[in-house]
């Protein structure tokens, strides 16, 4: 792998969308290991992954947590949610090559080999938190849908997207204009 592969996998960006990708998966009462490792394999995480239930819990208490992050409405909101979490759960700012396995790269959990969900919450609080600084707005959203939990990053230059996806977006549309048409409540979505 080049270090421009590991960079773009490992991007700020891409980082946050994989922390999204895993605060939705382990949004279930119950997560599928498999389902969860699915994501970290497609995030850029080398296999073969086995979680077991225990990992996964943690990794959903993780999860819960950076479900904060998402649910700001402002840039300070946040970056106060990021403060503490950064403050509570990570460790000082330190430089990795997994033993040269790796191009140079700061991490703030513990080591190496800390545990799934303390490198869940330190990767993707550094990540949000680069996305609050750069920004100045808060990284993501939870999705608008009164049906959907899903989380997702805010990204670009256009109006703030109010769904985590298109298919929620429609299905709100639908529901408004048939609201409209039948007498009932009307909530137009953005």
């Amino acid at each position: 792998m080049s270090d421009d592969d590991w960079s773009t996998r490992h991007s700020v960006l891409t980082t946050a969308r994989r922390t999204a990708a895993l605060v939705n998966v382990l949004a279930d009462d119950r997560p599928d290991p498999g389902e969860v490792a699915a994501v970290l394999l497609a995030y850029g995480e080398t296999g073969p992954l086995a979680l077991g239930p225990h990992e996964v819990a943690e990794m959903r208490g993780a999860a819960a947590l950076l479900r904060e992050v998402f649910a700001a409405a402002t840039a300070d909101e946040a970056a106060a949610v990021l403060n503490r979490l950064l403050q509570e759960h990570t460790g000082p700012l330190r430089l990795t090559s997994h033993g040269g396995t790796a191009p140079w790269h700061a991490h703030i959990d513990r080591d190496d080999d800390a545990p799934w969900a303390e490198w869940l919450l330190a990767s993707s609080c550094m990540a949000l938190a680069v996305l609050v600084w750069d920004r100045q707005r808060p990284p993501g959203r939870t999705c608008a849908s009164g049906s959907c939990r899903n989380v997702f990053v805010a990204q670009g230059s256009g109006p703030e997207r109010r769904y985590c996806s298109r298919r929620c977006a429609t299905r709100e549309r639908v529901a408004a204009h048939r609201g409209r048409h039948s007498g009932g409540p009307v909530e137009e979505p953005a």
